[in-house]
């Protein structure tokens, strides 16, 4: 199921969250992209429209559809992060390129085998993972 802008309303509704202007162009700008996007390029796309909106409502947005699992948070270096909308594919996993930050998703990784070992040898109720590869892409291969 590809989640829609109406979609994210609905979940944000039935959780008892307002839907205010602002919240309203950050879930058009979630919507209207499959990049992924740090919080500074989500700030700087919503104040095309709202030009006084700051830069933590942007950050408290992101964190309520992140804990509602409506979009996923990549690692970078450091504490630099992106985010993207769940894809209708459901589970991904992520390579990110340590020199530019280019991500790349990956689709077709199935560790369900690895899950369950870990979870037989360790005793711990696995409830969900995430899987990020870093390295350098092709282009900071190239070029470094």
């Amino acid at each position: 199921m590809e989640l829609t802008t109406g979609k994210l309303e609905k979940v944000l509704r039935d959780n008892g969250y307002r839907l205010t202007d602002q919240r309203m162009a950050v879930l058009r700008v979630i919507t209207s992209t499959h990049d992924h996007l740090t919080p500074v390029d989500v700030h700087r796309r919503v104040r095309s429209a709202y030009p006084t909106i700051g830069i933590v409502t942007i950050y408290r947005m992101l964190d309520v559809l992140f804990r509602l699992k409506l979009i996923c948070r990549v690692h970078a270096q450091g504490e630099c992060r992106s985010y993207l909308l769940r894809r209708p594919e459901g589970h991904h996993h992520h390579l990110v390129c340590s020199s530019c930050g280019t991500v790349v998703d990956i689709t077709s990784c199935d560790i369900t085998g690895l899950e369950k070992k870990i979870s037989r040898q360790t005793g711990f109720q696995i409830q969900g993972h995430l899987l990020e590869f870093q390295g350098l892409c092709h282009n900071c291969q190239i070029t470094g």
